[in-house]
């Protein structure tokens, strides 16, 4: 999702085969990836997490974003074949106010290390069983369901930790400039995303050379 509209879409994609650009992003996906074309290089550093001989991968994402919903299972495949040095990390942006429930609401997953158990479960409960979660007491009330002390979810939710971690994920996103979800950086230097490299499939075979770029730093 764009900030005003949606990266990439199944329509635009059936509006380029009709115009015959699918040929050119054909060639695209053969040629070395292009600075300024699929990715872009960030003039000031980001802020990193991982150690130092690792590389950071973060993904931006938005729970109600379809295409987030759509690319999860393509970067869990990519996520099983990553180099060892490759550290993971995921940041849900908030391009307006409203979005912060379900920042939280992952954060609250994450201290509680049920991101592995559950991290799909909202998506599925939001694009496939039309929950919209977009609240605290909703997404406290399907924390419950869960399995989840709704007690504890909630003291988490509101605690000074998650707070903390959404202000640092709004000023990540902030940081690469980030316009749209789904979309990667790596290791603070880059950025790239469905509407650079023209697919999500694409992009994670940028994000692939950008972290043998990185190594060379």
């Amino acid at each position: 999702m764009q900030r005003r509209e949606f990266s990439i879409s199944a329509t635009s994609i059936a509006a380029a085969a009709s115009l015959g650009t699918l040929g050119t992003m054909a060639h695209a996906q053969r040629k070395p990836p292009q600075e300024g074309t699929d990715y872009v290089s960030l003039d000031k550093p980001a802020p990193v997490e991982a150690s130092a001989g690792k590389v950071e991968v973060v993904e931006f994402f938005w729970y109600s974003c379809g295409h987030c919903f759509r690319f999860e299972p393509q970067l869990e495949e990519w996520i099983k074949r990553i180099p060892k040095d490759v550290v993971i990390r995921r940041a849900p942006v908030a391009f307006r106010p409203d979005f912060e429930p379900q920042q939280r609401l992952y954060f609250v997953l994450e201290g509680m290390n049920k991101v592995k158990a559950l991290h799909q479960k909202v998506f599925d409960a939001i694009h496939l069983e039309k929950q919209p979660l977009n609240t605290p007491a909703l997404v406290a009330d399907w924390a419950e369901k869960q399995g989840l002390s709704k007690a504890a979810f909630v003291e988490m939710y509101n605690s000074p930790a998650v707070t903390t971690k959404v202000r640092a994920a709004t000023m990540l996103q902030d940081a690469y400039k980030v316009d749209g979800v789904p979309s990667i950086g790596v290791a603070g230097r880059y950025f790239t995303s469905g509407a650079l490299a023209q697919t999500m499939e694409r992009a994670l075979t940028v994000t692939d050379f950008l972290i043998a770029q990185s190594r060379k730093r």
